[in-house]
């Protein structure tokens, strides 16, 4: 008999799509396997986002479209997990009957089981629980990359942010231990793994919960030091907890990469205390100050919330004015919108649709203004880039390739005219000829390639037979359960916090 094949559709934040490759190694752990491109699975799971606008609209539009398909598909299973189904709990399939089984943020691990028992019974299972009870990064994981992995260092949120439903859904934080966080590093590496993301939804605050608000500057120099490790990467930090210790750590660091991502949210003091965000807008721009003097070269980027209730023209004119001083390399913006279950939702002078909109094309155009003028020093510059899968959607008919910068610039560039062609998860080095807003193009003279461990088990994972199903790691790895992978021969990369 064939395995059940399926299919994991995520939305939202990164700490979501770290869910989502633990959800499919638990489910290729118990025996399922991926449903082909354009193929419909025999079990979709989708992992909801409660903080992206509109999320409830796109969840029960999408489970209106799987209707009709599981309609035609006898045996076929719908699960919901995530933020929306922490949420909104029985309330899905009171919406959506035909759903099968709603999990939570805190039982991502019972998804085999509850699939198993509501094709059983022939009835929905929903079981959420208040409290973790498995920490993700402990369950099996089919990761999507072979050269680069996510690596959760924690859990949950202890602020208090009005507009933001995330700590009520994800619960308070729950820090990993520091060697369990090592061990899981150096078994990516034994695989091929050669950038690593620690993910938090407050990442730097790391330690709370074991008493030592030094200990992310100290894990940043620990799996730093992974040999073989050659970036570093993490998100996402919260101004209050960014302490010089991670500035010196990331600039004594080689593998620390020269590039932060801060939420700002707003440059207004008085909308950061309505939000209960505990910094302002000095105490921010000095961070900034504080990164550029340590790593000159380093790319800021940053979320900002457009329309925030209460906020004055006044208030605005002080976001842009943090948008000029930082520099930002990128940002992701976003107009403010109710979530039912947080304080703002009720507060008073909600501002007009058509002001948002405003105030949001004028933050959109300055951000790109900036964005490019930091991106056009670029130009004529060497970068090295890590070979990504994926990353250029243009690249098949502009002939190019793409990658990460250092600094996590997408780089779109050409290979020479009978140059040995990369593999994602090789580097090479690359002269930038034209710079836009959010993108690098490199056909310039400068070429050079170095094969990497991560391109072998890239290579590897891609001509590997069907059945072997690569890149599932079973349970938390172990230290030198693998053999390491030759070196190949060197020419000389949530909720918002």
């Amino acid at each position: 008999m064939n395995a059940r094949t399926y299919e994991v559709r995520t939305y939202g934040c990164q700490m979501n799509v770290h869910d989502s490759e633990r959800l499919s190694g638990l489910l290729e752990d118990a025996g399922y396997t991926r449903a082909g491109d354009g193929a419909t699975a025999d079990v979709v799971v989708l992992n909801t986002c409660a903080v992206r606008e509109n999320a409830d609209n796109k969840l029960y539009g999408n489970l209106g479209h799987l209707a009709s398909v599981k309609a035609g598909r006898n045996g076929m299973q719908i699960a919901v997990g995530g933020c929306l189904a922490q949420k909104d709990r029985s309330e899905i399939t009171r919406r959506a009957p035909w759903v099968d089984v709603v999990f939570g943020t805190h039982n991502v691990g019972s998804l085999p089981a509850l699939l198993d028992r509501a094709r059983v019974e022939q009835e929905a299972q929903v079981e959420i629980v208040e409290a973790l009870e498995t920490f993700p990064s402990d369950l099996p994981s089919r990761r999507e990359s072979p050269y680069a992995a996510w690596v959760a260092i924690s859990v949950g949120c202890n602020n208090t942010c009005t507009f933001c439903i995330v700590p009520a859904l994800r619960g308070r934080e729950r820090d990993r231990r520091p060697g369990d966080v090592l061990a899981e590093v150096q078994a990516l590496v034994a695989e091929g793994v050669i950038e690593v993301t620690l993910l938090g939804q407050n990442v730097n605050a790391y330690g709370v919960e074991f008493g030592d608000r030094y200990a992310f500057g100290k894990l940043l120099r620990t799996v730093g030091a992974v040999d073989g490790l050659e970036r570093v990467r993490f998100t996402s930090p919260h101004p209050r907890d960014f302490t010089d210790d991670v500035i010196t750590a990331m600039a004594e660091t080689p593998a620390v990469m020269p590039q932060l991502h801060m939420p700002l949210q707003s440059g207004s003091d008085r909308v950061l205390r309505a939000m209960r965000r505990s910094y302002r807008q000095e105490r921010y721009l000095g961070i900034v100050s504080k990164v550029r003097e340590a790593m000159p070269h380093a790319a800021i980027t940053t979320d900002i919330i457009v329309g925030f209730p209460g906020e004055t023209e006044a208030d605005f004119e002080e976001t842009l004015h943090v948008v000029r001083e930082a520099r930002f390399a990128s940002a992701f913006t976003f107009q403010y919108s109710k979530r039912p279950g947080t304080p703002a939702a009720t507060m008073d002078d909600q501002v007009p649709p058509d002001v948002v909109r405003e105030r949001y094309q004028r933050l959109a155009s300055l951000v790109e203004e900036v964005a490019w003028n930091e991106s056009r020093a670029f130009v004529g510059r060497d970068v090295e880039v890590l070979v990504a899968d994926g990353e250029g959607r243009k690249d098949g008919a502009t002939h190019r390739l793409s990658g990460r910068a250092r600094d996590n610039r997408l780089v779109h560039f050409s290979v020479p005219p009978g140059a040995e062609r990369p593999r994602p998860g090789d580097m090479v080095t690359v002269q930038v000829s034209y710079a836009a807003p959010h993108h690098l193009v490199a056909d310039g003279p400068t070429w050079a390639l170095r094969r990497t461990r991560a391109g072998d088990a890239y290579e590897r994972a891609t001509t590997a037979p069907a059945a072997a199903a690569p890149g599932v790691l079973l349970g938390m790895p172990t230290v030198g359960a693998s053999a390491p992978l030759p070196v190949a021969d060197a020419a000389p990369a949530c909720g918002h916090a």
